[in-house]
Formats: C-alpha cells, sequence, structure tokens
C-alpha cells in the first residue's frame, strides 16, 4: 500500500481546505434570500470569500478542524491494524502541515499532545463490507458546532413550545427546539443530522451518521421526507439568520433517520454542524491504497467561485478603532457598528482566560481588544504564521469576561456568538463592548493579520496561547454595547416568539 499515506493526507487536506459542492449550493442559495446590505447578507458574503480563500490557498475554512472523525470499510480480511496506524501517521502530518489544528488534549492534565494524537484521537469507526475497495470518509466538526449537539428525552417541556410528546408531533419540536437554541453560537446557517430512537449513545452516533447525507438526496422514508422538509421551511421562518445576527437562512440541511427503542425510552438525538460543513471521502485501491474515486464531488469538474464580491465592501461608515482603545471611543460605539480594527491585538480563550484570572497578565491589556481566536499557527525559523484565525464561540467565556475586563481595563472583546448578562453588565460598567466576527472565516481574518509580534503562555498548547497580533482592517460588528444594548438578546427573544407561532401553527 505504497500510496496510502498520501491519498489520507489528500484526503485530510482537501476536507479541511475545500467544501464539497452540495455544501457550496446551499451557501449559494443562502446568499441569494437574504436581504441585500443587512447583518445576515453582510456575514454571508465574508463567508463565500472565506470559502473561496480556503480553497486557492489549501488552507483551513475553519481554524477549528475539530475532532478528525473516520468512518471506514473495508473488505473481509483486510488488515486494519495497518490502516488504523496510517490513518494515524496521516493526522499527525497533516497537522505538521498546518492542515488541522492540534486539537487533542488531555482531559486530566489538559496537555495538548500537539499532533491530533491520543486516546481517542483521531476517531475511527471500521466496518466490513464485500466489496474489494476500501472506502474512507472522513467529518472534521468544529467545538462550537458540536457543544451545539443536543438530546431530548420525551415527553418533555420545550421553551416557546410546550410538551413534546412521544410522536411525530413531539419529534418535530424537538428539532425545531435544537435549532432555536443553538442561536449564533453554531454558526449558523446550519446543518442537523437526527436520529429518532435508539439508546442516548446510538443516537447521537446515528444523528452524527445523518451528516454524511448529501444535501440534495431525499429521505427513502417518505414521512421522514416530509418532516424534513417542513423543519426546513419552519426553522427559516425563525428569523434567526447568519451568525444570529437575525435573516431569512438559519438551516441548510436536516436529514432524519430512526432506530428502534426500549419501550421506557424515547430519545431524539441531533448533531448540529455548522455553515462549514466538511465532510469528504474517497475509494481507495486495497493494494495500492491510491485514490481511485472521490465521494460528492468530481475531481475533474473545476470548482466555481462563490463570493460575488471581494468579501466586504467597503461602505465609508465603518469605524476605525486603533488599540489601545479609550473609553470614551468605545462609548461612541452602538450596537449595529461596522468596526475595522488596525494595531496590535491579542488573543485569549479558555485556558488563558482561566490563567489571568490566577495570575497577572503576561501583556498590557489596558484599552486592548482581547480576540476569543484559537488559531492555526505554523513555525517558520524564528517567527510564525497564521494559517486560519476566526473567531471561537464567547459564551464559553462567561464565568471569566466581566471580571477581566474590570481588572485588565480591557476595552473591546472579539469573539462569536455572543455573551451573557454577567459580561454585558460588565461592558456597560466599565466601558467595553462585544464586537462579534464572522465565525469559520479563517481565511479572511488570517489575511487581515500583517505580522505575529510574539506569543504569551505557549506552554498551554497552540490553540489556547496568547498571541499578539498585529492586523489591519480586521472586521467586525459591534453587537453588545456599554449601553447595554445586546443584539444576541434581542435575536433569541424575537426568534423565540416566531418559534411559538410556529409551534402553534402546527398544533391548530
Amino acid at each position: 500500500m505504497q500510496f496510502i499515506r498520501e491519498s489520507l493526507i489528500k484526503l485530510i487536506t482537501e476536507t479541511s481546505t475545500n467544501l464539497p459542492p452540495d455544501v457550496r449550493q446551499a451557501m449559494a442559495w443562502a446568499l441569494a434570500q437574504e436581504t441585500p446590505q443587512t447583518q445576515s447578507s453582510l456575514a454571508l458574503n465574508v463567508i463565500a470569500a472565506n470559502i473561496d480563500m480556503a480553497q486557492e490557498d489549501e488552507g483551513p475554512i475553519c481554524q477549528d478542524t475539530g475532532m478528525p472523525t473516520f468512518l471506514v470499510k473495508t473488505p473481509v480480511a483486510f488488515n486494519q491494524i495497518v490502516l488504523r496506524e496510517e490513518l494515524r501517521q496521516a493526522v499527525a502530518e497533516a497537522t505538521k502541515r498546518g492542515k488541522l489544528r492540534p486539537n487533542s488534549v488531555d482531559s486530566i492534565t489538559g496537555k495538548n499532545s500537539g499532533n491530533n494524537l491520543g486516546p481517542g484521537t483521531p476517531v475511527i469507526h471500521f466496518e466490513q463490507w464485500e466489496k474489494d475497495d476500501v472506502e474512507v470518509r472522513l467529518v472534521l466538526k468544529g467545538g462550537g458546532c458540536e457543544n451545539k449537539n443536543i438530546q431530548y428525552s420525551v415527553p418533555c417541556m420545550l421553551d416557546h413550545l410546550g410538551r413534546a410528546d412521544r410522536n411525530l408531533e413531539g419529534v418535530r419540536k424537538c428539532i425545531l427546539h435544537a435549532v432555536w437554541q443553538a442561536q449564533g453560537q453554531g454558526c449558523s446557517p446550519g446543518a442537523i443530522g437526527v436520529c429518532v430512537g435508539g439508546d442516548r449513545t446510538s443516537g447521537y452516533e446515528h444523528a452524527k451518521l445523518q451528516l454524511l447525507r448529501p444535501l440534495d438526496d431525499v429521505n427513502p422514508d417518505t414521512q421522514l421526507a416530509r418532516l424534513e422538509q417542513e423543519i426546513m421551511d419552519e426553522a427559516n421562518q425563525l428569523g434567526i439568520g447568519t451568525m444570529g445576527f437575525g435573516g431569512k437562512v438559519s438551516l441548510i440541511g436536516c436529514k432524519i433517520t430512526a432506530l428502534n427503542r426500549l419501550p421506557a425510552s424515547f430519545f431524539v438525538s441531533v448533531a448540529y454542524d455548522c455553515w462549514a460543513f466538511r465532510r469528504l471521502g474517497v475509494l481507495l485501491d486495497a493494494s495500492s491504497g491510491a485514490i481511485k474515486q472521490w465521494l460528492y464531488r468530481d475531481p475533474d469538474r473545476p470548482v466555481e467561485r462563490l463570493a460575488r464580491e471581494s468579501g466586504f465592501p467597503l461602505t465609508g461608515r465603518e469605524i476605525v478603532l486603533e488599540p489601545p482603545l479609550t473609553e470614551d471611543k468605545v462609548r461612541s460605539l452602538t450596537v449595529g457598528d461596522v468596526v475595522l480594527i488596525n494595531g496590535l491585538i491579542y488573543t485569549g480563550r479558555d485556558e488563558a482566560h482561566a490563567y489571568l484570572l490566577k495570575n497577572s497578565s503576561p501583556v498590557n491589556l489596558q484599552g486592548a481588544v482581547l480576540y476569543h481566536c484559537g488559531p492555526v499557527a505554523l513555525k517558520q525559523g524564528d517567527t510564525w504564521k497564521i494559517n486560519a484565525a476566526g473567531p471561537t464561540t464567547s459564551i464559553r467565556e462567561e464565568p471569566y469576561q466581566g471580571e477581566i475586563i474590570g481588572r485588565y481595563g480591557v476595552r473591546a472583546v472579539m469573539g462569536k456568538g455572543g455573551m451573557g448578562k454577567k459580561t454585558l453588565e460588565a461592558l456597560k460598567k466599565y466601558g467595553a463592548v462585544y464586537l462579534n466576527a464572522i465565525g469559520g472565516a479563517a481565511q479572511y481574518y488570517a489575511r487581515a493579520i500583517t505580522r505575529v509580534e510574539g506569543v504569551s503562555l505557549l506552554e498551554l498548547g497552540v490553540p489556547e496561547a496568547m498571541w499578539h497580533l498585529q492586523v489591519k482592517d480586521l472586521m467586525a460588528l459591534v453587537t453588545m454595547d456599554a449601553h447595554g444594548n445586546s443584539l444576541h438578546a434581542k435575536v433569541e427573544e424575537e426568534s423565540g416568539e416566531a418559534l411559538e407561532l410556529v409551534g402553534a401553527r402546527a398544533s391548530s
């Protein structure tokens, strides 16, 4: 199998950097649906540009390349032990090349392995089949959307929808609730895989397996096919929109399956995936390991550009921010403002926030922009290059953020999906704002980084370190301001009211 390693590296690279045609088509549809010049339309234009950039540069579409999950089918008597090791080494090499971010963290010590290898990573599922070739499918699903997976045990009571019973109407309510609760934190517009029944473990597994289906297929079960279409129609009436900014498209795909269950249990399991819906597959020659066929795409078909424009057309109304920021400058900003950041910013996410509560900061954060970002960074001699740099989900920092703003004088926090009441109160008290970058747009934001000035806390691992970045025209939207306003709270409330209306229409 002399070609197996490079074939697997090629699969990983293509999955990380080049969205399959069905997802591109769905995103083009979403772009066409949104009203021009709205916040969701702006975000979709950035996403479209990012998709093109990633394919052109072979850079990760999103900096969070997730937990690589392989689903492998092999002929009878094929040596799966050898293939498992080849998969592991291909993952390590792809990480070294900057196609995957090092995401494998020891759950006890907190240490990052640095190569995506460790107990449980990568995830590899084997199955035998009575064919001569080896099939390998790969799913890269980031942590932000993985955190929005949800499982319901029905009957249950749901916000805005009331009781969900053990029937298809109850299933429908659970799925709509799953889309609503994700809001912008799962990088909407998203796609969902759903499993009705099974046990807690098999339900989640088969929900995730539904994400392997092409977005444009039709469920062979007529009842489930009808339910999938209903969910698509109704979810896109909720007004969540791209990044949770409000808008016409919240969902680009819904795929549902069903398993038998125990009499005492009725689970509805939902696997939420973001717009950066990365999954591909290959058929390999079992003797040589060479790629015989790509799944989900025709490699001879040219990849069409998705972006209509360069990504973010300047209007002249953008507000330029140059750190360190003053309180007066920050208090002049309001929700809806579009800002361009020029100068030095710092990254900091989960481990850095925990560190800052217990220790002094390694950098001066007075007036700073603190970016919730875990980049893909490559060492080049004595310098570093940022290969991907989109925002991470900010709500994870809610337990820390208010105190860090007050203690260190941070004036702007940037991430995706918004934050909660404690942070909103701190923004108002101390004079700071929350800036929403476009989730998943890792290449778009990497191009705004002109230089890596340095790095602190590298012992925490590349994603968790505090990177010192010089940026030029780094774009974000003010979605929480120093006057107590929050776009995220507004959209959540309004989409909750829409959810009630959708539920009431179906019940009547």
